[in-house]
């Protein structure tokens, strides 16, 4: 396996603006690092979840059936689009004393949130389904192992990504706080780009 060839791959497509990234950017540096790394974590699950998907060849399935395919892409454009709106409307936090209880629902919140965000986005099935196979070679060994491995480091890298990204958001909060302006074009401005990432998903 050219493993350092497909970790270059992914980090130069986990550098790429997406719904993902901003995702992380826009909780970590509203509600704080905690949350920002529990959409993270709740993205790394999804890409599993792809990962095995894509070994079970239901992208294949997207190919004989279009329609299935564009369901589940309106599906996940829909949920965008909500996201964006829900982004907008998401107030800076400015009390940190909070009640565990709430703070450990919120996480939760976090974690769903970055878990349907990737897992409803089709592309990412068929991304995992077209790049991995490319350093998969039946004359290395066992098939599924080197499949499960690449999927790993898929895993990995990203999260490792998204955890860089939650923590730059951090530092971006400060500022954020700092002035009422800066959070409504926050808002603003990150809905608005998840919106056009769900129309681009939709169109």
């Amino acid at each position: 396996m050219e493993i350092g060839l497909f970790i270059s791959a992914l980090a130069i497509v986990y550098l790429i603006p997406g719904p993902d990234m901003l995702l992380v950017l826009h909780t970590s540096s509203t509600l704080g690092r905690g949350h920002g790394l529990a959409t993270a974590l709740g993205l790394a699950i999804a890409r599993g979840l792809h990962v095995a998907l894509a070994g079970l060849g239901l992208a294949a399935l997207f190919v004989a059936a279009p329609w299935l395919f564009d369901a589940v892409r309106y599906l996940g454009a829909a949920y965008l689009i909500w996201v964006g709106v829900q982004l907008i409307r998401t107030k800076q936090r400015t009390d940190t004393n909070k009640p565990q209880a709430s703070l450990t629902g919120s996480y939760y919140l976090a974690w769903r949130r970055g878990l349907l965000t990737n897992l409803l986005n089709p592309k990412s099935l068929l991304f995992c389904s077209v790049l991995l196979p490319q350093f998969v070679h039946t004359q290395q060994g066992d098939v599924a192992l080197q499949f499960t491995l690449l999927g790993a480091v898929l895993v990995g890298v990203g999260l490792l990504y998204d955890a860089l990204y939650a923590c730059l958001g951090a530092q971006m909060q400060r500022w954020f706080a700092s002035h009422q302006k800066r959070q409504t074009l926050q808002r603003w401005v990150f809905g608005t780009l998840i919106i056009g990432f769900a129309l681009r998903l939709a169109s």
